[in-house]
């Protein structure tokens, strides 16, 4: 094979023999030329990156790509000039190495921008013309049968008056209508067999375009022009490599849930949103998801001197003439004041240093690296491609929460455990609950045996009534007369599920009194405020410090109110966790029940509290 002549377009099917594998040596580092293009030999090979070369292997980044483009060359027993055109604008040039197999060495590699578009070449052929030749004929013959209609029409118009008689005038409206249809066939004919001779002109034009030199496509600008030295004449596989930006991914997921299973109830599908711009499409590749982000030129940030001064005091002027004059005297026992001075510079105050903050970064995100198995193809284009990377089962914890004062809605809430290897990154997700869809959450970045909460939604199987309030009314007291107001607020809990439910939360609420003169006391259940150490009998052991002041955590322990139903301050579960301060236990009345319920039964809850007022107050709030 000469030089000038164009190498075999690279095949899926590698049936023929791998060239023996040696190893070229690694390319120098490119030569990159900024102006016009270098010039190139007249007996180069010229390589189109697209239609000679294909693209076997993508490892994806977050926001770039590196990219394997393959390519099958014949050389001669010289120092070959191959030049390969078409290689995408975004590539990043310092990354771009060349390697493959063969026995060849390469001398060099020179990249630079393709800067001059060069336009189709204006060629042709006798078939073209012949068809150019056949449109016009028709277009012709088009045109003599439409200025026929348009006769046959204008004597048709005028026959009424030249041919008074009927019986004449009917035959002339006969031989019309037959001339016309004639002459409507043979235009539709026509117009037909034009548009066939269009779709000929056009395939023809395009086939000998081909053959010419096209435009720049300004996506596919750069070119890369590599020297290789070869003993004899033999084919050589050469690997571009380069990393192109405009290519990114990030984690998208569908969170599945199956309400009536217990054990990994949680079905999450693990998707990679793919877009890419490079101008290249990536058609059945080998892909490789990436999750760390490769950085270049990064280095260790540096501390500046940490200095400690004391800050000078500044002295304002008096307006006073005496003021003025004493400024200038001194003696024993009255230091020497400069700052006094009228004509002295004043004394410039240093801006506060203020420190650098802190570059935090997430623990616990392992890089992973996960390849798609199979080929599969991403086009370049503005649209997200989404992959499949695996399917998981993962465990939960299932719980219920209600605030029936509000809303009778019980939502529902899982706390999912990654038991995978896999670190879930943030994302978006699609959570379907029993086969429908509930909402669409954001996915924290989630290493393997950590949780993560995931809302879902409204749960209609647990029913919650809302009783009206009851209260009683009385007096009390011989010399001072107060009022006593005793509440009562029922609340109804049925499970309608075909299975026990655990983790059932309803939060409410008792008043609070911002006034010395009305006390609430709390009936059922009867929970205390968070008491003092000084104050109990229990020891320092297990108590915790908050606001200068050492609170029991035995003194917000639930309290049982029956089978499977506990009481407590909302929020005392979180303490030990260090979530909720306990110092903030109480203080807005809320508390809440936690609630077991069996299959297909019901609950009773039971909120009852008194408030004492003075005779005749008029109390905001009842």
């Amino acid at each position: 094979m000469s030089r000038r002549s164009r190498p075999r377009s690279f095949s899926r099917e590698r049936s023929r023999r791998t060239p023996p594998p040696i190893i070229i040596q690694r390319a120098p580092s490119p030569t990159v030329v900024l102006g016009s293009e270098p010039q190139e030999s007249p007996d180069a090979i010229k390589l189109e990156s697209v239609q000679d070369g294909k693209i076997t292997a993508v490892s994806l980044y977050s926001t770039r790509a590196e990219i394997t483009r393959l390519f099958r060359v014949t050389v001669n027993a010289a120092l070959n000039q191959i030049v390969v055109r078409g290689l995408p604008r975004v590539m990043d040039q310092e990354s771009f190495r060349v390697e493959g197999h063969g026995s060849a060495t390469i001398h060099d590699v020179t990249l630079s921008p393709i800067t001059v578009s060069q336009p189709v070449a204006d060629v042709s052929s006798q078939a073209l013309e012949d068809l150019i030749m056949s449109k016009k004929r028709i277009q012709d013959a088009l045109g003599r049968n439409q200025r026929s209609l348009r006769s046959l029409d204008a004597c048709l118009s005028s026959a009424h008056e030249r041919y008074p008689d009927l019986t004449k005038l009917s035959e002339i409206v006969r031989a019309y209508e037959s001339a016309a249809a004639e002459l409507e066939d043979s235009v539709l004919e026509l117009d037909t067999r034009k548009k066939d001779i269009e779709k000929q002109i056009q395939a023809e034009t395009a086939r000998l375009a081909g053959t010419g030199r096209t435009q720049v496509n300004q996506s596919l600008n750069i070119k890369a022009m590599i020297g290789v030295f070869a003993e004899s004449q033999h084919e050589i596989e050469l690997a571009l490599h380069y990393a192109v930006s405009s290519a990114s991914w990030k984690a998208v997921y569908d969170i599945r849930v199956d309400t009536n299973t217990e054990k990994k109830a949680i079905q999450l599908v693990y998707k990679a949103a793919i877009t890419q711009t490079t101008g290249e499409d990536w058609n059945d590749i080998s892909l490789t998801l990436d999750t760390s982000n490769p950085t270049f030129g990064l280095s260790m940030p540096t501390l500046h001197p940490w200095t400690l001064y004391i800050r000078p005091q500044v002295i304002s002027y008096s307006s006073s003439p005496h003021a003025r004059s004493s400024s200038f005297a001194s003696g024993p026992g009255m230091p020497f004041q400069p700052a006094m001075l009228p004509m002295q510079a004043p004394i410039i105050i240093p801006q506060s240093m203020e420190h650098r903050g802190a570059e935090v970064n997430s623990k616990g995100a392992v890089s992973a690296t996960f390849t798609v198995p199979g080929l599969i193809s991403i086009p370049s284009d503005t649209f997200s491609h989404n992959v499949t990377i695996t399917k998981l089962s993962l465990e939960s914890v299932m719980s219920w929460v209600c605030i029936p004062k509000k809303d009778t809605k019980t939502h529902l809430k899982a706390k999912i455990n990654n038991v995978s290897e896999y670190t879930l990154l943030p994302g978006s997700a699609h959570v379907y609950v029993d086969g429908s869809f509930i909402s669409k959450i954001s996915v924290p970045l989630v290493s393997p045996e950590e949780t993560f909460d995931c809302p879902l939604g409204i749960d209609p199987s647990i029913r919650i009534t809302y009783h009206p309030r009851s209260k009683k009314i009385s007096k009390s007291g011989f010399y001072t007369k107060s009022t006593n107001y005793v509440y009562q607020q029922r609340i109804t809990i049925f499970n309608s599920k075909t299975h026990a439910i655990d983790n059932l939360k309803i939060i409410d609420q008792f008043p609070l009194s911002e006034d010395s003169n009305i006390t609430v006391k709390h009936i059922d259940p009867p929970l205390a405020f968070p008491a003092s150490e000084s104050s109990s009998k229990s020891s320092s052991k297990g108590s915790i410090s908050a606001s200068n002041s050492t609170l029991d955590l035995k003194s917000i322990a639930p309290v049982k109110v029956s089978k499977g139903v506990v009481a407590q301050w909302d929020g005392a579960d979180e303490v030990e966790s260090g979530d909720v301060p306990i110092n903030s236990i109480g203080k807005e009345g809320k508390l809440a029940w936690m609630c077991s319920i069996p299959a297909s039964s019901k609950l009773g809850l039971l909120l009852r509290w008194e408030v004492t007022t003075p005779v005749k107050a008029d109390v905001v709030g009842l």
